[in-house]
């Protein structure tokens, strides 16, 4: 009778157990879930009052299904290694970034671009934009107004209506500028090229204006002092 009550037992707990959505522990002890949920979404802060719609996404640039991804990158030298986003990157791309990186072809001096096309089934951006950042050691943020500017111009000139743009100053091992400071250089120089495209524009001087909005992208601990840095550029002045 003893073993006729266990064994009922533990079959009322397998039962329960399969009612309540659960599947038995993996004999390596990996935890499985039946009917398990997609990944979700990505967090996102939208941007009030832009000149265009811009939101700050929380998200990695290795992870973007985008017409445009924007990185940026140290000059290259021993000292300045690739650190989490950057190496996501390589990694997707089978090393390409780390052969590129290098004194004999981008250099990442300030203002050097190199475009990509990710080879597929690496990386889901149609475009990877590369801009250089010079020189680590002696790195401000206000460099990062003539990145913005970089930013637009190229996205412009490439026709790309939604581009999505990611500092990574983090990424490449600098962590004295804060994440508000960069952002706020960054839709300095942004606006200032999007403002004489237009002027241009106007004047029949240019196509006109393709981008349409920005997501800057930025982790989640830094989401909202990113946030603050894009809100006192396109603050109203005097």
């Amino acid at each position: 009778m003893q073993k006729s009550s266990s064994f009922r037992v533990l079959l009322l707990l397998a039962v329960t157990s399969v009612s309540a959505g659960f599947s038995p522990p993996s004999p390596l002890g990996a935890q499985t879930w039946t009917g398990a949920a997609a990944p979700a979404k990505p967090g996102e802060i939208q941007i009030r009052n832009g000149p265009i719609p811009m939101r700050v996404l929380m998200q990695s640039p290795a992870d973007t299904a985008t017409e445009l991804q924007v990185i940026c990158l140290f000059q290259s030298e021993a000292s300045n290694t690739l650190h989490g986003s950057l190496i996501e990157i390589d990694e997707k791309l089978k090393g390409l970034l780390s052969q590129l990186h290098s004194p004999a072809l981008f250099r990442g001096e300030l203002g050097e671009t190199i475009l990509v096309t990710p080879p597929v089934g690496s990386l889901d951006a149609k475009k990877l934009l590369m801009v250089g950042l010079g020189d680590s050691q002696t790195f401000t943020s206000q460099r990062m107004e003539l990145v913005g500017s970089i930013l637009y111009q190229e996205a412009n000139r490439l026709r790309i209506a939604h581009p999505f743009f990611a500092p990574t100053v983090l990424d490449g091992g600098v962590t004295k500028c804060g994440t508000g400071q960069v952002s706020e250089q960054v839709i300095f120089g942004f606006l200032r090229a999007m403002h004489a495209e237009r002027m241009l524009e106007q004047a029949g001087g240019a196509p006109g204006q393709t981008v349409q909005d920005l997501a800057y992208l930025a982790g989640p601990a830094h989401a909202a002092d990113t946030q603050q840095g894009i809100e006192r550029a396109i603050a109203p002045t005097g």
